[in-house]
């Protein structure tokens, strides 16, 4: 079966890429990269629908970029030849990475600019001005240049994409869309490319295709069973923190792990309830500076971090959706509006940002739609690694449950989330200390955590910008994992004594450190001759040190 598919060096791609894509180590395509590259090479309209993590990026990457290296060749002037929009900053900064992954042996002929960060328009002006070969940006961004005379495409458009295109929409870009696409030019190719065909991507398919091939790959929107393992667990509130702290603090959950919450308080609720236990993790969400967010996501694909918390706010997911009622007064709403404020709009991490070797995915809040499901899950078992997603399902979310199950198995009469067998009263002895840890993560605890951790983060973002430009190794130096210390830190609560763990986990977890772990194996190892020696034999009565007795003197004098 492998050999007929078709490969890399088959597609007619330029030799510069074949060696990037070797150094990457992809050793043969996915397949949506192995049916879009060579319609999109052949100057087609894609719109395409293929599983969170198949390798859309690349899919659209390598014809961009064969393009613009074509067209060199006839020596036109420096112009930009192709945008990509996004709907979030995260994934902008990650497509600009990959871009710049498979330019790495034609760097000088091919430029991409990532223009979706917070940095004032005058200073992304200059970059524009040397016209890029390929501009990243969001559509508000991208329209504010072209508003601001920065960014000039009337002319030089050859290729417009749009990335998770089902998004943009619920995002609130559909005006900022439609603006953009009087700046553009009559003929252009176009490739959009999503994880679901909505409706929006329905509508955004009439604005910007032209007779477009329609590519629905894997029917199955998750990988299935053999590869993604799903599992459900009905707990409340009180025991959704219990069962986290026995997975994590026993090891119970190998790997790295993605846990999404349902709200900023949350993650920092859970940050600090972990703490107590000494269990690091990196708080994920709106309100941190954007060149933070990508510093993180970067440092955990390279393995600084095991477990980050993960903000999906559904507020942002849908800025349309009307405002949740409230029994307070004014006051409340205020605050609501000022919180509201400080979240950044174009914020998205369970959608299109890459999270590498990610082994597992916990729903500490059940996501509210199917949509927000696939795509938080779908940031394990990337394209041929295994996974697996456990979400923890209060009473108030066995709808939302039911909703999901029904849409992921379709005719399927088995359920696609299994239960997840966890016997909770093996686990109660753990209770006393879970609530002991709840006690000293108060909201006012939370409230000084947030205000702490943005501080740090807006003067790390500063560093980001400017010296950790010139001094590269620094910035591994520099941890997002640290402990914000708000809540009464409570020593004895990071052991774990033995007599508290289950029976029939007791096998599989050792309660000893790593370091008495060590130093027991080194005393087993030594043989019993080393361990005594000739001063070890004085210690009764004849070591001048222990019984400030010196005969010395004395037996000279008889001599």
């Amino acid at each position: 079966m492998a050999a007929d598919r078709v490969q890399f060096h088959e597609m007619g791609i330029d030799d510069r890429l074949l060696k990037a894509v070797a150094d990457l180590g992809w050793s043969q395509p996915t397949l949506i990269q192995e049916k879009a590259i060579p319609l999109a090479l052949e100057g087609k309209d894609l719109l395409a629908r293929a599983r969170t993590g198949s390798g859309k990026t690349a899919a659209y990457a390598l014809p961009v970029i064969q393009r613009i290296l074509a067209s060199k060749q006839s020596v036109r002037e420096q112009d930009v030849r192709a945008l990509i929009l996004v709907p979030t900053k995260e994934l902008g900064h990650q497509v600009q990475t990959m871009i710049r992954q498979l330019t790495a042996f034609c760097s000088r002929d091919v430029r991409v600019a990532d223009i979706s960060g917070t940095a004032d328009l005058s200073a992304q002006r200059p970059i524009l001005m040397e016209k890029p070969d390929v501009v990243v940006g969001t559509p508000s961004r991208v329209l504010a240049h072209l508003n601001a005379q920065n960014l000039l495409l009337h002319s030089s458009l050859e290729m417009l994409v749009v990335d998770e295109a089902d998004l943009l929409f619920s995002f609130g870009f559909e005006a900022d869309l439609k603006n953009l696409l009087c700046h553009l030019p009559n003929i252009y190719q176009s490739f959009l490319m999503s994880a679901t065909l909505t409706e929006d991507v329905q509508a955004l398919k009439e604005l910007l295709l032209h007779n477009p091939v329609i590519l629905k790959l894997q029917g199955s929107q998750l990988p299935d069973s053999s590869q993604l393992q799903q599992y459900s667990i009905k707990c409340e509130e009180e025991d959704k923190f219990l069962l986290i702290y026995t997975l994590l603090r026993l090891r119970l959950v190998q790997g790295k792990t993605l846990v999404f919450v349902g709200a900023v308080e949350r993650s920092y609720r859970l940050k600090l309830f972990l703490e107590q236990f000494g269990i690091p993790a990196c708080v994920l969400n709106s309100e941190l500076p954007v060149h933070s967010r990508c510093h993180i996501i970067t440092q955990f694909n390279q393995g600084f971090y095991d477990y980050i918390i993960a903000t999906d706010e559904q507020s942002l997911a849908d800025p349309t959706a009307a405002p949740q009622t409230t029994s307070g007064k004014g006051k409340k709403k205020k605050s609501a509006a000022r919180d509201r404020k400080t979240k950044d709009k174009e914020f998205g991490v369970s959608r299109g940002v890459d999270f590498q070797n990610v082994a597992n995915v916990i729903n500490f809040d059940f996501p509210a739609t199917i949509e927000s499901y696939i795509h938080r899950v779908g940031r394990t078992a990337r394209a041929d690694n295994p996974g697996t997603a456990l979400s923890f399902i209060s009473h108030t979310e066995l709808a939302l449950l039911s909703e999901v199950e029904e849409a992921l198995s379709g005719d399927k009469s088995d359920s696609v989330l299994k239960p997840y067998e966890f016997k909770m009263e093996e686990i109660e002895g753990f209770r006393y200390r879970c609530r002991d840890a709840m006690r000293s993560v108060t909201k006012q605890a939370v409230k000084e955590a947030r205000l702490k951790e943005i501080k740090t983060e807006l003067l790390n973002s500063e560093k980001l910008k400017t010296y950790f430009d010139d001094n590269p190794r620094d910035l591994q130096l520099l941890r997002h994992d640290k402990d914000l210390h708000p809540a009464v830190i409570k020593p004895h609560l990071k052991n774990v004594p033995e007599y508290l763990i289950p029976e029939t986990l007791r096998s599989s977890v050792n309660p000893l450190s790593a370091r008495r772990r060590k130093k027991k194996m080194i005393e087993k190892s030594k043989p019993e001759g080393l361990v005594k020696s000739s001063f070890k034999k004085n210690i009764s009565g004849k070591n001048p040190l222990r019984s400030f007795r010196y005969s010395g003197a004395r037996n000279r004098k008889v001599k």
